[in-house]
């Protein structure tokens, strides 16, 4: 199973099953991606998942594939 920098599993993500997702089919990793502002932002702060950031739950995290509320649940923060 990959693991998306999102956090969630990439075979779950809509836009990997959809086949839209720019790192289709090896899932998202840690880069400069003009698509995604995800795996962006984790490359920007050395992470390899958003839940490894000490600022997760953000505004960016906001928009990915996971509800937001969600985030702060599992950060602690919610």
């Amino acid at each position: 199973m990959k693991i998306g920098v999102c956090g969630i599993a990439c075979e779950k993500c809509p836009k990997m099953t959809s086949r839209t997702c720019p790192n289709y089919p090896d899932g998202c990793k840690p880069k400069q991606n003009k698509f995604c502002k995800i795996a962006t932002c984790a490359f920007e702060k050395k992470v390899n998942l958003c839940f490894e950031c000490s600022e997760f739950p953000c505004e960016i995290t906001n928009s990915g594939p996971i509800a937001f509320g969600y985030c702060q649940y599992i950060s602690g923060k919610g």
